[in-house]
């Protein structure tokens, strides 16, 4: 009987390895599904109540007759995107699968929103979940009780994730958000970028075997599943004609020009959203939007993303990390108040160092010298030059120091300023109104409702470099010696670093809850928050629901021309501008949030805290005024073209408002195209991450030492620091008469 038994047992194991060498793990996983919506739309009566609150707002700063305000967020992932499935691993601290279903829910009863869309990455999304999608986001609409003037609006989109080696080939991630979610209103499939270098190595069936059985998880499996059937989905035939290709292709944009001809081939009413342009985790170091002018469409390229979950986008400063000489070649530059370019600090380990060691000052000016190239040649991994430096080492290298809650490692010349300002020779630039939104990975819409949990309400988790690159195992630190030379690093020394090669551990202490996107519309229905987008008047936050008003104003002092306007005068504008704070929060969720969708429900999707504004509002405590005047040539510096700020108008701090009026007497003299827009700047309060690193500078604005978050106390494990939230308006665009 043993015998037999055992004889079974082991022709089981045989069987099952049998099974994973020819199957793979993936077969023992299942698919990643939709979810289910739980939540009901919420009844007339609740919106109403809302909207109550701000028709009172309008009305104490005589915004009578002005168009409601509506709050949303249009860059949202679910787990239906490779990076989210696997930051929700519980290798990660991610709390399993987030799929459409849940996004729905958050956004209705959590943070509460008008409008949301959903932009997984189309380069991995399969058919099948392209279609689950569209199915999700329409049951969504449909919970709404009153679909002619719903509580909220969910709209489908899709994000074009393209990256770069380098300048020249780099172009960037785009949001797609189409207008409808019938029939004929949208496509066939997403449209993905193809990439020219290639993103982080996936990990081996086999190695995902494994985690499932060492962490007794399924999850494991699953994840292998969903990689082979992203990795099964062929690609669509170039050659045959787009209508005769079969439903189970993905459909591939090399360049912007080429997504925007295929959205205008398929006749989609859309809107694409570049975002993330100075994040320096994928952005290569000077990469610009010069060569994005020639191929750029105005009528679909709209918007951009000024603010996420990943951080800020708006300074332009006249430094990069890295310069360019006559004959092409990359060199380090210097550093200057407020940035210290990370090539220049890779040579300052190493000449520090070599010091310590006692060796001659001239060879260890060589070393650093050799340090800073090797930092420069090796690109986005510039950091595995120095494989045992630490954050501490690192100080606040390649940051804007003086941004408010800057993108990490901020690549400058990408700018929203910076493209704002920049035209070719024929006078063609970017006209882009203004929004802000999460970019959250755990199908979270709108998360910045709240400053609480780091690791639930953004990507703030804390990661090692893998073993596979350092030769040390997670968590072991290196002891002396310590490196007095840097290395050189190659392409595929940066692909084989998998997640190190994105310096996950410093990039921890730069991200956010996320901003949102505001819309000025007469109704809460789908056209009239479409027709706000494709106006572009529209508005970013940093999170806060701030209210936001800019107008250029007539002779009489009445509003001629509202935010995102374009408008052809040569005399000298007069503009306005009204704010007024967000409300304060309170603790917990509404009873209309837990009876709607339940106490264990919210408990799993957002820890019991809501959207639950009080009756208080902040106040403004500042208006600024940013004025850019584009390019007249591509030979004109940026860096005397941007005046931000330009003007600075202080608040009385009253909780009702506040409102400003300015001119620019100089236009006339000038004689050139200007554009204008404010920044409303809130009290300050808490914010995660809100002292990113953590620095202490000296009298000189350099930063000399980091305290990440859990050296600096009193803040538990959300990294909580006094901010100034702000609400950005879209531009208004004047353009002076030629001739």
């Amino acid at each position: 009987m043993i015998k037999t038994t055992i004889k079974a047992t082991v022709v089981l194991l045989v069987s099952a390895v049998i099974y994973v060498a020819i199957f793979g793990f993936g077969s023992l996983g299942e698919h990643e599904e939709p979810g289910i919506i739980q939540g009901a739309g919420l009844t007339a009566e609740m919106r109403a109540a809302q909207d109550a609150n701000q028709a009172a707002a309008i009305e104490t700063v005589d915004k009578y007759g002005a168009k409601q305000i509506l709050f949303g967020d249009f860059h949202v992932h679910t787990t239906f995107s490779y990076d989210a499935f696997t930051q929700n691993l519980p290798l990660r601290g991610g709390a399993g699968s987030r799929p459409p279903a849940d996004a729905c829910d958050f956004a209705r009863y959590c943070s509460n929103l008008d409008f949301w869309s959903i932009n997984d990455h189309a380069e991995e999304l399969t058919p099948q979940h392209w279609y689950e999608t569209v199915d999700s986001i329409r049951d969504c609409n449909a919970k709404s009780r009153d679909t002619s003037n719903p509580d909220m609006v969910s709209f489908l989109g899709w994000e074009w994730s393209q990256m770069g080696s380098n300048p020249a080939n780099h172009y960037g991630h785009k949001n797609v958000v189409l207008a409808g979610i019938e029939e004929g209103e949208i496509p066939h499939r997403p449209i993905a970028a193809l990439r020219p270098v290639l993103g982080i190595a996936q990990p081996e069936d086999w190695e995902l075997g494994i985690l499932a059985l060492k962490h007794r998880d399924k999850r494991y499996l699953d994840w292998s599943h969903y990689l082979m059937e992203s990795n099964a989905v062929p690609a669509c035939d170039k050659v045959t004609p787009m209508e005769e290709w079969p439903s189970n292709c993905r459909e591939w944009a090399v360049t912007p020009a080429d997504l925007y001809a295929k959205l205008n081939e398929q006749n989609l009413d859309a809107v694409v959203i570049p975002h993330g342009t100075t994040w320096g985790i994928y952005t290569p170091p000077s990469a610009n939007w010069r060569k994005q002018i020639d191929g750029h469409d105005s009528s679909l390229e709209r918007l951009i993303e000024i603010y996420s979950g990943h951080g800020n986008t708006e300074k332009y400063f006249d430094n990069d990390a890295v310069f360019f000489n006559i004959a092409g070649e990359a060199y380090c530059p210097e550093p200057t108040p407020g940035y210290e370019p990370s090539c220049y600090r890779a040579g300052e380990i190493i000449r520090q160092r070599c010091l310590l060691a006692s060796e001659d000052e001239s060879e260890c000016a060589a070393r650093a010298s050799q340090a800073q190239q090797n930092y420069v040649d090796a690109g986005n991994g510039g950091h595995l030059t120095i494989p045992d430096a630490t954050p501490d080492d690192w100080l606040a290298a390649g940051q804007c120091t003086d941004c408010f809650l800057p993108a990490f490692n901020y690549r400058t010349s990408s700018s929203v300023q910076a493209i704002l300002a920049t035209r070719n020779d024929e006078g063609k630039g970017f006209q882009m109104g203004f929004i802000g939104s999460s970019d959250n990975h755990t199908g979270r819409p709108g998360a910045g409702y709240k400053e609480y949990g780091m690791g639930l309400m953004t990507e703030g988790r804390k990661s090692h470099t893998p073993a596979r690159f350092t030769g040390l195992k997670i968590g072991e630190t290196k002891s002396a010696p310590l490196l007095l030379e840097s290395n050189s690093v190659s392409v595929n020394d940066v692909i084989a670093a998998g997640a190190s090669a994105f310096e996950t551990e410093r990039a921890g202490s730069f991200f956010y809850t996320g901003g949102l996107v505001a819309v000025h519309a007469p109704r809460r229905d789908r056209a009239s928050i479409w027709n706000a987008v494709k106006t572009k008047e529209v508005y970013a936050t940093s999170g806060p629901r701030i209210l936001l008003w800019f107008d250029l104003l007539d002779d009489r002092g009445n509003s001629a021309a509202p935010m995102g306007s374009n408008v052809e005068t040569d005399k000298a504008p007069r503009f306005k501008v009204t704010a007024v704070g967000s409300y304060k929060q309170k603790p917990g969720c509404p009873d209309y949030a837990s009876e709607g969708l339940g106490e264990a429900r919210l408990e799993d999707l957002c820890r019991g805290q809501c959207y639950f504004p009080g009756d208080e509002r902040k106040a403004i405590s500042r208006i600024e005024i940013v004025r850019i005047r584009p390019q007249n040539s591509s030979e004109e510096p940026l860096d005397e073209l941007i005046d931000s700020p330009w003007r600075v108008y202080q608040c009385s701090g009253s909780s009702e408002g506040c409102e400003i009026e300015f001119d620019d007497p100089e236009y006339q003299s000038n004689a050139r195209d200007v554009l204008y827009y404010a920044r409303a700047i809130e009290e300050p309060s808490d914010a995660v991450n809100g002292a990113n690193q953590g620095c202490e500078f000296n009298e000189q604005g350099q930063c000399i030492s980091v305290k990440e978050c859990g050296a600096r106390g009193g803040q538990g494990n959300d990294c909580l620091a006094g901010v100034e939230e702000r609400a950005w308006s879209s531009p208004i665009f004047m353009h002076y008469p030629k001739g």
